[in-house]
């Protein structure tokens, strides 16, 4: 029987048991900091010597082009302002594209796990549709880390799994509840 109650606790359930995963991976599996390959704000110096001293690189007044760090010669966008070094959003860019890759391993197999223990365990329909929309909304917030780094050839073969998926738990469920 369809409930407002029931329905609040159902979305609180996903919320919250998406939370706890998302938090749980980072908290165990930190996510590498761009201040380690690239210092800190640098952004936000707006003084050469500041800017230097931090190892930034200063643009100055009437620059109109500097070298990023693949070599290419870029426009400048704002003069007076400290880049980061070369190189550094490559390094950074580097151990971030594993790290997306194994969270999206870590989350799929939690979500995956959330969902089948939603279909298959709890009876108040509450408590299941929460749990398998937690394990859902997990397996989307992980896709989404490993997202740009994947070629439209991954994402697709991801979204016609999940789409199968989905059509089988959706259906199972509902001949189940007959």
């Amino acid at each position: 029987m369809f409930s407002i109650k029931n329905l609040l606790i159902g979305i609180a359930i996903v919320i919250l048991t998406a939370f706890v995963v998302v938090y749980g991976i980072l908290t165990f599996y930190p996510k590498p900091k761009y201040e380690d390959y690239c210092g800190k704000n640098l952004w936000n110096l707006d003084n050469e010597a500041e800017c230097i001293e931090a190892g930034g690189v200063w643009l100055e007044e009437g620059q109109t082009e500097f070298i990023d760090e693949e070599g290419e010669a870029r426009p400048v966008i704002k003069e007076n302002q400290c880049q980061p070094p070369s190189g550094c959003q490559t390094r950074y860019d580097e151990v971030r594209e594993p790290y997306a890759r194994n969270f999206f391993i870590i989350a799929t197999i939690i979500g995956v796990i959330l969902v089948i223990l939603g279909a298959l365990l709890f009876d108040l329909d509450a408590i299941g549709a929460g749990i398998m929309g937690g394990g859902v909304v997990t397996l989307i917030y992980g896709s989404g880390q490993y997202w740009r780094y994947s070629g439209n050839a991954f994402r697709f073969i991801i979204s016609i799994i999940g789409l199968i998926a989905v059509i089988f738990l959706g259906y199972w469920f509902n001949k189940r509840k007959k």
